[in-house]
């Protein structure tokens, strides 16, 4: 075997690791990006704890056909690059962004969340939900909400009886 072929399937075991670790993983065009943009972009993908990667298409479909999804081959064609996300909503929500912020200098294919294919109208919904963290922080407020009332009625019951008595003891002196 040549070493040129022990590469690839080193880089193919690579990119199926990074699917396979991803909560998701989103597809884009990126053919119209200057290289301070593309720096830019891997920039904010760290922030939001993603990470950017550009592979060739054949080796993202033998990674991605090796685990048993064919539904990505029409998308894999063209300038492509793969963002790892380390939850369902971060790798869209950044692409997204990036679409709009690059003015249609990056296009958003697809993406893999869950074990299944997400299309373009899909990964602008994912980007649109809230992350896991925000939704635990919601729910927890909402749950918080009833107890803290009840203590507060508590505590004005107990203040109202501290008051009364307080009136009783000030008019028997």
């Amino acid at each position: 075997m040549s070493v040129n072929f022990e590469a690839k399937k080193v880089v193919v075991q690579e990119i199926t690791e990074k699917i396979k670790a991803a909560k998701s993983v989103v597809l884009v065009d990126y053919n119209k990006l200057s290289v301070a943009e593309v720096s830019a972009l891997r920039n904010k993908c760290k922030q939001a704890n993603c990470e950017y990667k550009v592979y060739k298409n054949t080796l993202v479909r033998k990674a991605l056909n090796d685990l048993g999804y064919k539904d990505f081959d029409a998308d894999l064609n063209g300038p492509t690059a793969v963002t790892f996300g380390a939850d369902e909503t971060a790798a869209a929500k950044v692409m997204v962004a990036a679409a709009k912020d690059y003015d249609g200098k990056i296009t958003v294919k697809s993406a893999f969340v869950d074990n299944a294919y997400v299309d373009k109208a899909g990964v602008k919904a994912l980007a649109s939900m809230p992350s896991r963290e925000e939704l635990v922080a919601k729910m927890l407020g909402s749950m918080q909400a009833p107890l803290s009332n009840f203590v507060g009625v508590l505590n004005n019951l107990v203040a109202g009886v501290v008051r009364v008595l307080h009136a009783v003891a000030e008019q028997k002196n």
